[in-house]
């Protein structure tokens, strides 16, 4: 596997860089947001959000727009905000500093795992005039094409996929971000409230109170 380790600081790349390859990655390391736009294709990549030129949540905005390559944040702002903020812009996973490596290495192997494993759902998924056509990542309704981020695509996937089903919550962050290890749910809230706005009906998306959400059938 191919990573991107998008860090300007020395001390701290370089022997992230060094533990990665003795983990049997091939890394390639950059000190700016522009060198990470830049970059060739890779499998993954990790990106801090302190940078010198370029705002990381900006980088990962821009790098979310044009491919599905699996990011995770990497940097030493732990604030519940800054993790929504990344998880939102389409982040996959987001790790504070300080970081053990067996950490970092089982959240990429994890991500990894996810976005290589999703199934190839070979027919559109149809709940009334919605359609989510899974393999294309495309979803129209009454024949309107929904312009989604890519968590937004998936959060509306697994809720089309049993409609009239009540999702929970934990599965939710398991199944779109891969995590248990977040805390907070309210990253979800976001997704589901700019998710309804998109929709055009609010009602469509049915939050049930201390369970989770379905997909009105």
């Amino acid at each position: 596997m191919h990573l991107l380790v998008v860090e300007d600081e020395d001390t701290i790349a370089e022997p992230l860089v060094e533990g990665l390859r003795a983990e049997g990655f091939e890394v390639t390391r950059v000190a700016t947001g522009q060198g990470a736009l830049d970059a060739p294709p890779v499998d993954l990549v990790l990106l801090d959000v302190r940078l010198p030129d370029i705002d990381g949540f900006a980088v990962c905005r821009e790098l979310r727009a044009r491919s599905d390559v699996p990011i995770i944040m990497v940097t030493a702002k732990g604030e519940e905000i800054d993790r929504v903020v990344g998880l939102e812009l389409g982040a996959d996973d987001y790790v504070v500093k300080p970081f053990g490596l067996r950490e970092l290495v089982a959240r990429i192997r994890a991500v990894a795992r996810r976005t290589s494993g999703r199934p190839e759902v070979r027919e559109t998924l149809v709940v009334g005039e919605l359609e989510v056509d899974v393999p294309a990542r495309r979803a129209t309704l009454s024949g309107r094409e929904l312009q989604l981020t890519l968590k937004e695509f998936d959060l509306l996937a697994l809720l089309a996929s049993e409609p009239g089903v009540v999702v929970d919550r934990q599965r939710i962050l398991r199944d779109v971000w891969d995590t248990t290890w977040y805390g907070s749910s309210k990253t979800v809230d976001v997704h589901v409230a700019s998710l309804r706005k998109k929709l055009g009906d609010p009602t469509l998306i049915e939050t049930v109170r201390g369970v989770g959400l379905r997909l009105r059938a």
